[in-house]
């Protein structure tokens, strides 16, 4: 069902799913990390989860349905200024939420992809560690432990912010992000629901496809490379 009286449909489902399974990820990534031992192998899982997760993202704030395209939600400072200084926010990420997203995508991005390079000189490396030479491995595994810390800090600040729109604006973003739907009052008048049909859900599994491709071929040049040498 796209609306009825009492809910606007904004995310649609490819777009919920992708939320918690990044989310799912990110802190299965931090948890093998700090397990270690056995748990690498679940640490690089993870980041190669992640990778085909933000690879399905770009992709889909391309082709997706409205409120999930770049286009429709990334805006300039000036818009970023109007909304700080009390103007309404539109459907889907305000103005200053879509500047997070963005952040987040880039330095989980940069997480994931380091991560293929990097190595813990103990007994895990990442899938493409042995294609690039010593001091480069060495460079991505230095970036990787120093932006972790940049997505912990990331990550608290969307926690915070979520929980500052529950308490303080009584905008329910958690139940928007699970159910899809928003409250007509959370949504500027006249807000046209988002496109949730089956040729949405087509589009979607073509680009999850094209995601999980990359991850496999990734993984298959791991596969290659130990048995090169």
């Amino acid at each position: 069902m796209q609306h009825t009286r009492s809910s606007v449909r904004i995310w649609d489902l490819p777009t919920r799913l992708f939320h918690w399974a990044l989310a799912a990820c990110i802190v299965g990534a931090y948890i093998s990390v700090k397990l270690g031992g056995l748990y690498m192998e679940w640490h690089v899982w993870f980041g190669l989860a992640t990778l085909g997760l933000v690879a399905f993202r770009l992709m889909w704030g391309l082709v997706g349905p409205r409120y999930a395209r770049f286009a429709t939600f990334v805006r300039g400072p000036a818009a970023v200024k109007r909304y700080l200084q009390g103007a309404m926010a539109p459907a889907g990420h305000n103005p200053l939420g879509a500047w997070s997203v963005l952040a987040l995508l880039a330095v989980v991005g940069f997480q994931a992809v380091s991560g293929l390079f990097a190595t813990d000189d103990i007994m895990t490396q990442g899938p493409l560690y042995a294609r690039v030479d010593e001091p480069l491995s060495a460079w991505f595994t230095s970036w990787h432990g120093t932006n972790e810390w940049v997505i912990i800090g990331l990550v608290c600040l969307h926690l915070l912010a979520v929980a500052w729109y529950a308490v303080v604006r009584r905008k329910r973003l958690v139940r928007t992000m699970i159910t899809g739907d928003a409250r007509p009052q959370d949504v500027p008048p006249g807000t046209p629901p988002a496109d949730d049909g089956l040729h949405i859900w087509l589009r979607a599994l073509l680009v999850a496809g094209l995601a999980a491709a990359l991850v496999f071929w990734i993984r298959s040049l791991e596969v290659v490379a130990s048995f090169s040498f």
